[in-house]
Order: structure tokens, then sequence, then C-alpha cells
């Protein structure tokens, strides 16, 4: 992402990606298919990091543990590929912008939206006892959540100064929570 950031995503290749990633080309090709789906690959991860964090949450609310998960994914931590360095804001969101308008990049990032966003229907029908495959339920909570941190990302690239994304996705998620009650 930093490279995408510096040179413009077009003047990046795979090459230059491995490199900067200490792998060799035929390594990262083993991984991702093109530059854009690596580059999709972080928000891949947080996303489906989400699922992960609710089926570890305790029992309780749904939309507690839902915005639990959800804010502990853009927490800062150790992880830099899943999470921002708190000291580099500015990156990140230059990260997160071309993540979000490079027009090479959509198909990838829609694609990485649906499988997570499938990943936490999943989690969420565990946790309330319904069934993924049959209800509609945990897919509305999964579009929903997928919604929310979508439209906290492009309300962060909106403003100046960017408000902060946990922010919004504190306000997001309540508002939600109000109106979409648990089955």
């Amino acid at each position: 992402m930093r490279l995408a950031v510096e040179r413009g995503y077009d003047k990046v290749k795979v090459e230059d990606i491995a490199e900067a990633a200490g792998v060799s080309p035929r390594t990262f090709n083993n991984y991702f298919s093109s530059k854009a789906e690596a580059i999709a690959f972080r928000y891949l991860d947080r996303c489906l990091r989400i699922a992960e964090a609710l089926r570890e949450r305790p029992e309780g609310p749904l939309w507690d543990a839902v915005t639990h998960s959800v804010l502990r994914q853009f927490e800062p931590d150790e992880e830099a590929i899943a999470h921002p360095p708190a000291t580099d804001a500015a990156q990140w969101t230059a990260g997160v912008r071309v993540m979000v308008e490079e027009p090479a990049l959509r198909g990838e990032m829609l694609r990485a939206g649906a499988v997570a966003e499938a990943e936490i229907a999943v989690a969420v029908a565990e946790r309330t006892g319904g069934d993924a495959g049959r209800d509609l339920y945990p897919h509305l909570v999964a579009s929903a959540v997928m919604g929310a941190v979508n439209t906290a990302i492009a309300h962060h690239l909106r403003t100046d100064p960017g408000v902060p994304v946990r922010d919004l996705l504190t306000d997001a998620l309540a508002r939600i929570a109000a109106g979409l009650s648990t089955p």
C-alpha cells in the first residue's frame, strides 16, 4: 500500500511489492493473482477479523458483540497488515483512499467485501442459532455491518480533518442497533 501511495497505483509492479515484502515474485504469485488482490487483501483481512472476533465474544446481546468486534478491528496494534500504526494516521488514510478511489481496485474490493460479508453472516448465524443458508437475518446483519464499515470509511475520507473511523463506526452501529432488533 505504501508503494501505491508514494508512486501511484499504476506505477507499482508486482515485483516492487514482492521486494518490499521481502519475498520473490513467484512467492507473491502463490498468494495473490494480482497486485489488486494483494492490496484488497488488507480490507478483506480486516473484515474477516470481524467475523472471527464475533465468534470469540462471550454470550451477550448481539449488537454489543458486533460493535465490539467491529471496533476491535480499527484499533492500532502490532499487526500492521490489518491495523494502521497510531502514529501515522495520514499514511493510513492515504492508503485507504487509494483502495477506495482507484478504479482498477474496485472489482477486488467488491469481491473482498462480498467474501467478508458472507463470513460475517455465518458468524451471526452461529451466534443467534440461525442458519446462514436459510435465514435472512444473519445476512441482513452482515450487510448492515459492512455498510457501516464502508460508510464510515467513506465519510472519514470526505471530512477534513478526517473524523476518526472508530467514532464514525460507533455512531453508525449504535444507530443500526437501535433500529434492527435481534430476532
